[in-house]
């Protein structure tokens, strides 16, 4: 996928309209950028900046992207390419408890996969918000100092009760007046780490009397002590998301701060934050210092997240799934996490089309699993060749076809596209054929083999059925039939002959024997774990897991995909599309995973 740029589809998603209104009114037209995040001073340095807009992609690195993710990857990302801005890819790792380099290494990875890159000319426009500890602890003093912030030595207990209820008030904190003096010493004593973790944390003095609890004094620094993934043991304090998230923005010039909808309370903070920190301050003298982010400050914009049936995108519960071992890993192919969708076969021009197909709204909904699988069938019926694999083989012999004699049939690789050519598939005496492709007793409609009917080899000769051989248990174990030498597929005497069944094959004597993955949905439930039992006991996602998720078959397969390159997808002629597994695949010997079948198998 390139990042060129493509036509914008009318009215695709509500941010749009913003970004054009906010386009048409100039609002940016005069945002510099100095080619680098930092303060309004550093900023001012700089240009008017050619981003026309700049988004940012933000995950923590506390766990790998799931599907959810491709959604607010493909809008961000797509966003600026459409409308000439630039997307940042910022790592929100203020965590540092749960963060590592290994989530890092991956999140980066899936985000190059789907075909962006944060590279714009010789700049790099990826960020961790931990280069910027520094001047969010500026922010801090600089709201203390302006008797904005407060260092507040309650309990958490104590905070909790005293924060009030969505009816009732929340109480002033016995400390919440103290001087700025004493709270500029109190939070430097934090940062020096003479105090232990969780005795005090400095919160923004707003009111506490508001409707929205997240505006009654919120906490934006807690005493941490924590090794970090980037900075090492330089800070014992860190900053909380809320605080850290719109500072980040706002040294980066974002002008669209896109999330989902749960933040959208929070957005009052971000909007409270951003003006105090931009606003001018008098300092001793007279002296007016500019603020300490640059304006325009950055808009915060929600969306919908992705809810998806017949999955868990639960950071906690994909936690579970992987380390109770009910799945392999992270890069399992039942999970919806994006290194597991790529090892099964999923693609980056399936998401995207599910990313448009879906669409961008204010309103939560589910979106079936089934519109994700279509997406990647549609994808998939353009770009995979056309191969042949017997599943569920038996063999069929043809009785008058000479025992040592094999001939080329001709397949086309791509029906949609015939400048691919066609490729050469043996046909000789014994085949493999599909087990369902046999019945001794036809059922009403079956128009394939069984005694004295005739089908044709796809590719190859109408044949007729003459029989079959059964084990001692009554089981089929060979089919026997004769061919008719004029009516070979390509041949002017290939119409002579009429019949209804057509069936698939492969040469014995040059199948590969691979194995092969049968991968189904990870869930048996749309929704699992909801609901209850009949003692009105909460149902576990567990329970939900369907216990035919996976199985693994031996298969045969037409000699060409013996050469198939991991993570190289194709269409089973019948069976659905396939693509050999990128991790276990070896030179010559790969091993296939089901993507997705030819049709909807869940449908009601």
């Amino acid at each position: 996928m390139s990042q060129e740029k493509t036509p914008i589809p009318a009215g695709s998603n509500f941010i749009r309209g913003i970004i054009e209104r906010d386009l048409a009114e100039n609002k940016y037209a005069t945002k510099k950028w100095a080619g680098s995040p930092g303060d309004a001073t550093h900023q001012e340095a700089g240009v008017i900046d050619a981003a026309k807009i700049r988004t940012r992609f933000p995950p923590e690195p506390n766990g790998y992207l799931h599907i959810g993710h491709a959604k607010s990857i493909f809008l961000n990302f797509g966003l600026a390419r459409d409308y000439n801005g630039i997307c940042h890819l910022r790592f929100d790792d203020t965590n540092p408890e749960k963060e590592s380099q290994e989530y890092v290494d991956s999140i980066s990875e899936m985000v190059s996969w789907l075909g962006f890159s944060w590279n714009n000319g010789k700049e790099s426009n990826l960020y961790f918000a931990s280069d910027y500890f520094d001047v969010m602890y500026r922010a801090a003093e600089c709201l203390i100092e302006n008797g904005h912030a407060y260092v507040d030595e309650q309990t958490a207990d104590e905070m909790r009760i005293h924060r009030g209820t969505l009816t009732e008030a929340g109480k002033d904190s016995p400390f919440r007046n103290r001087s700025v003096a004493d709270n500029l010493a109190k939070f430097r004593e934090m940062r020096d780490g003479k105090h232990p973790d969780g005795s005090m944390v400095l919160r923004a003095k707003i009111d506490m009397a508001s409707g929205n609890i997240n505006m009654r004094d919120p906490a934006i620094y807690r005493i941490r002590r924590a090794h970090h993934h980037n900075t090492g043991d330089k800070w014992c304090i860190y900053p909380m998301y809320t605080f850290a998230h719109p500072i980040e923005d706002a040294l980066e010039t974002v002008t669209h701060s896109i999330c989902t909808l749960e933040f959208e309370d929070q957005r009052p903070f971000y909007d409270w934050l951003m003006e105090h920190l931009a606003a001018p301050t008098e300092a001793v003298g007279g002296i007016v210092k500019p603020g300490l982010i640059a304006q325009p400050v950055p808009k915060q914009y929600e969306f919908a997240r992705l809810n998806l049936t017949y999955v868990v995108l639960s950071k906690r519960k994909l936690i579970q799934l992987v380390e109770e071992k009910h799945v392999s890993g992270w890069d399992d192919p039942r999970l919806p996490t994006l290194a597991g969708a790529r090892r099964r076969g999923y693609t980056p021009e399936g998401f995207k089309l599910f990313t448009d197909r879906i669409g961008v709204s204010k309103a939560d909904s589910w979106i079936e699993y089934t519109i994700l699988e279509d997406c990647m069938r549609e994808v998939l019926n353009l770009q995979a060749e056309r191969r042949i694999a017997v599943l569920d083989p038996i063999k069929l012999v043809i009785d008058n076809y000479p025992e040592t004699q094999s001939e080329d049939c001709f397949a086309p690789n791509h029906p949609l596209k015939p400048e691919l050519g066609k490729r050469t598939v043996q046909l000789s005496k014994t085949l493999w054929i599909e087990r369902e492709d046999f019945m001794e007793v036809p059922s009403k409609g079956y128009f394939r083999l069984f005694p004295d009917n005739m089908v044709r080899l796809r590719y190859g000769y109408v044949v007729k059925c003459t029989g079959c051989e059964k084990d001692a248990d009554g089981n089929v174990t060979t089919v026997h039939c004769e061919y008719l030498p004029d009516t070979k597929s390509g041949t002017p005497g290939s119409d002579s002959v009429k019949v209804k069944g057509n069936i698939h094959w492969v040469s014995a004597a040059h199948a590969y024997e691979a194995e092969i993955r049968m991968y189904d949905r990870l869930f048996k439930n749309p929704h699992p774990g909801q609901g209850k039992h009949e003692d009105g006991s909460d149902r576990d996602f567990l329970e939900d897991i369907n216990p035919n998720s996976v199985t693994t078959i031996k298969a045969q397969l037409e000699a060409s995909l013996k050469d198939a390159k991991p993570a190289e997808s194709f269409q089973f002629e019948r069976h659905g599309y396939f693509v050999a597994d990128r991790k276990e695949s070896v030179a010559g010997k790969p091993v296939f995973n089901r993507t997705v079948t030819l049709k909807d198998a869940w449908q009601k």
